[in-house]
């Protein structure tokens, strides 16, 4: 029985440091600085909501999330919930798209001002690895901007972050929810700086092939039903893929 107890002190102790140097370890993370900050090039900054009653649609599998993740790792069980907007609208249930969200929403400008539709298509990624600070997300944004023209984004995500920060926290809190200032650059990847991959596909931005950054700011998150005070931001880099000189668009 003595060797038992201790064995299990030590199983304990073991699991504690592990979980401290998770949540502690200041390696893992999104970066404060975008690599997009530094250019001299013009660039479009585009606004949403990231609170589901602001979107237009906000559909996923709504029951699945927690049981999901939970099984690839237990602290996964935390991922950022969102609610189906509006109530009535499908679900994904098939399993196919069951690990997938779809939001429908308004883009604006940087003087607030209506400037398109965005429609993003995310799922999760199996190249998570929470052990090395890695919640990923596979994303791709369609993006209509009238009188501009379209394009598409495409991306990988890390989420780790605002799991750690902001959502963990909402689940412990006495009162199921979080408050403060949290900011950070979601994007990670394909491209070498971290940045997301643009491709302009009509209008202003045929033949666009370009970078884009996009990041969260969150204020409140529930527990219950996710975001309550978030916006997130796209920071799209207008230069040709034909373009060696760096000169921007007009």
């Amino acid at each position: 029985m003595k060797y038992q107890m201790t064995l299990l002190l030590g199983l304990l102790t073991g699991a504690a440091i592990a979980i401290g140097f998770l949540f502690y370890n200041p390696l893992p993370g999104q970066t404060s600085l975008s690599p997009l900050s530094v250019s001299d090039r013009q660039q479009i900054i585009l606004n949403y909501s990231a609170v589901s009653e602001d979107s237009i649609i906000l559909t996923n599998d709504d029951e699945s999330r927690a049981g999901i993740y939970s099984r690839v790792h237990p602290l996964l069980r935390y991922w950022q919930t969102r609610k189906r907007h509006p109530d009535k609208v499908l679900q994904l249930w098939e399993e196919s798209i069951s690990q997938t969200d779809i939001l429908v929403t308004e883009l604006r400008d940087g003087r607030n001002e209506s400037a398109g539709i965005g429609i993003k298509f995310s799922s999760r990624s199996e190249r998570t690895r929470v052990l090395n600070g890695t919640a990923l997300i596979d994303s791709a944004w369609y993006i209509y901007l009238p009188g501009q023209g379209t394009l598409l984004i495409e991306q990988s995500e890390n989420h780790w972050s605002l799991i750690r920060e902001v959502v963990i926290p909402a689940h412990w809190s006495s009162g199921d929810n979080w408050r403060g200032t949290w900011h950070g650059t979601i994007s990670d990847g394909p491209g070498a700086l971290g940045t997301g991959r643009v491709y302009g596909s009509s209008g202003l931005f045929g033949g666009l092939e370009s970078d884009a950054i996009e990041t969260l700011t969150a204020k409140a998150y529930s527990a219950d039903v996710g975001p309550i005070s978030m916006e997130g931001q796209l920071t799209i880099e207008m230069i040709s893929g034909d373009d060696d000189s760096g000169e921007s668009y007009e």
